[in-house]
């Protein structure tokens, strides 16, 4: 029996934001349809991840739908996880990963990104120092990528905040300074980003499918990893990852 992938995402009050999820999810589910896939909200949004995880059978993989850790990956996510269905695994958040890379690059193409820009990671932001290690993680993987440095920068928690960077950036020779959306819908902090007066702001994540493809790699690590640890205990999973 292979495990049930459960996509735990935090929720907004943005139908949009909503709908890209679920166009996400619809994606994730294409790319193995013989796999059963959900899709919860640990706040705001519905359904919420504790009625998912209390509904569906068998072995569980939750995907925390993060780009980074913090509070809601450390503590509130498992927190829920252990309450509801203490057996289901849970897999590492999505980010850093050089898929999401991939992604952000070719957003940056599509909002017109040029040579001589200056390019900021704008990122939600967070109170939690090793979530905002892990976005300046992304952003070292990005400047690789565009052969440029990369700013993380952050909408709300961390240092330094959006304007913040681009009025450093500013003082210096770039013509131009482009924002990376680092998120993964729009909403809230993403129309920060585009109130932040950055000459450019590139789009969303979105339902791209690098990043369905980046949910199943984390699903398939926490398969291996649990199989790893208990093989005998459910040997359900490893037959999910030899599916």
């Amino acid at each position: 029996m292979t495990p049930t992938l459960v996509m735990a995402a935090h929720g907004a009050r943005s139908g949009h934001w909503e709908s890209v999820m679920d166009c996400l999810a619809a994606r994730v589910r294409r790319a193995r349809p013989a796999t059963r896939v959900e899709l919860g909200f640990l706040e705001i949004s519905t359904p919420s991840l504790s009625d998912v995880l209390s509904r569906v059978p068998g072995p569980v993989v939750v995907v925390p739908m993060l780009l980074a850790g913090g509070y809601h990956a450390h503590i509130d996510l498992p927190a829920v996880v252990a309450r509801v269905r203490p057996d289901a695994v849970v897999a590492g958040q999505l980010g850093p990963h050089r898929l999401l890379t991939s992604v952000l690059a070719r957003r940056l193409a599509a909002a017109g990104l040029r040579p001589c820009d200056a390019v900021v990671l704008g990122a939600a932001g967070s109170s939690d120092p090793a979530a905002l290690d892990d976005v300046r993680a992304a952003a070292r993987l990005l400047s690789v990528r565009l052969s440029r440095p990369v700013t993380a920068a952050f909408a709300s928690a961390g240092t330094p905040a959006v304007p913040e960077a681009l009025e450093r950036i500013r003082a210096g020779l770039a013509p131009r300074v482009a924002v990376a959306s680092y998120l993964l819908a729009p909403g809230f902090f993403h129309d920060r980003l585009l109130d932040s007066g950055a000459d450019l702001v590139s789009a969303p994540l979105g339902a791209d499918s690098d990043l369905a493809a980046l949910v199943w790699t984390r699903f398939d690590e926490a398969v291996v990893r649990h199989a790893a640890a208990a093989p005998y205990a459910h040997p359900s999973y490893a037959a999910g990852d030899r599916g």
